[in-house]
């Protein structure tokens, strides 16, 4: 492949940092709220997606994408815990809004790989996995100080699996998705996450939904699939 252009290179990086504060923001989420609140508010993603789509990408905003907007935005809104109190802890008010930001990088993220899609996908994901370290590595001596390596077998055996599988190949395959995917569809596709993380967070850290929560999930969830199906 020829050298990259240093606009679409710059482009990847600022990509790739987008990603570095999505997972710090999305783990700052996890620290004030619960696991399936901070995921549910995540992944708003795909409503925003669909709202950013039309203002960066030629696609339409239609009536369907409208109700998928207004359907998915009530299932957050329930699952956030806003309508069972009064008045809402302050710290889970931080976790939803660093949930719904960590999403709204996402969505950019989406939006500005599917405007270059035409590029390797390996190139695309080493660039950009690099701008995220590049934002990770000061974040992380700040809040946690530098620390030595781990030495022991299993530790560095997980740090690998993590890095390589579930970071680098899982990466490559989202971004070559997007050459046949249109971006509301690739972003809808990863409810899979929540879905996992409903019940492996219910089942590891014994945290749950309220009634009100599950409707708020459901609603999400149901609402991404039937839009997916039907192609609004």
């Amino acid at each position: 492949m020829n050298q990259l252009p240093a606009k679409i290179v710059a482009l990847l990086l600022l990509a790739g940092a987008m990603y570095g504060f999505n997972w710090i923001f999305f783990f700052e989420a996890i620290n004030y709220t619960t696991v399936p609140i901070a995921t549910l508010c995540y992944y708003m993603q795909p409503a925003l997606v669909i709202l950013l789509s039309p203002l960066f990408l030629p696609e339409k905003l239609t009536r369907g994408k409208i109700v998928v907007l207004c359907l998915t935005t009530t299932g957050m809104v329930l699952v956030s815990g806003i309508t069972e109190t009064e008045s809402m802890d302050i710290n889970q008010l931080k976790g939803v809004i660093f949930g719904l930001s960590a999403g709204l990088l996402y969505a950019l993220n989406a939006i500005i790989n599917k405007r270059i899609s035409q590029i390797d996908t390996y190139h695309k994901t080493f660039i950009q996995l690099s701008g995220a370290v590049l934002i990770l590595i000061p974040y992380l001596s700040i809040t946690d100080g530098w620390r030595p390596l781990p030495t022991d077998f299993y530790t560095i055996l997980a740090v690998l699996v993590l890095g390589i599988v579930y970071t680098g190949i899982a990466f490559a395959l989202y971004f070559s998705s997007m050459k046949n995917l249109s971006a509301p569809s690739v972003a809808l596709c990863g409810y899979i996450d929540p879905i996992s993380a409903l019940f492996l967070s219910a089942l590891i850290l014994g945290e749950s939904l309220s009634v009100t929560g599950i409707l708020g999930a459901v609603l999400i969830i149901g609402t991404a699939i039937i839009s997916e199906i039907k192609k609004v």
